[in-house]
């Protein structure tokens, strides 16, 4: 199985072909094709590349599906003796991307996956074969 290192958002991601996570939220619009070439670690099933401090002509492919938020985070200030509160929330944004292909130097595929439709168009296809269906 082969996987590689990404980093984004100031953070580091183990990533696969296939493999659908949340990240920090890019300024993208939904559908479009995300290229990720800050790749730190490259592992195919046959050897392991590790890049100081990336591997130069890796790249890593993704497809961006939602910007979803986050669950809300209480943020409560209270001052003592003062009958003082204050209370906010916050909630994080995130985009939802699904990784399609690993490439690595010179642009050969290392690993590719295949797009997971939404399941609302799956559901619009069944009711209109059942719809067919009862004709």
């Amino acid at each position: 199985m082969s996987f590689a290192i990404i980093e984004t958002g100031g953070k580091q991601y183990k990533v696969s072909a296939s493999k659908i996570l949340e990240i920090e939220k890019l300024n993208f619009k939904v559908g479009e094709t995300i290229k990720f070439d800050n790749v730190l670690l490259l592992n195919d099933d046959k050897s392991t590349e590790v890049g100081s401090p990336k591997v130069e002509g890796a790249m890593v492919e993704a497809k961006l599906l939602d910007t979803v938020k986050d669950r809300t985070v209480l943020v409560f200030h209270k001052r003592r003796r003062k009958h003082s509160r204050k209370k906010n929330g916050h909630r994080q944004r995130h985009s939802k991307i699904q990784i399609t292909k690993i490439l690595a130097k010179g642009g050969k595929v290392v690993s590719e996956a295949k797009i997971v439709e939404k399941k609302k168009i799956v559901k619009e296809e069944k009711k209109v074969i059942k719809k067919e269906a009862k004709k």
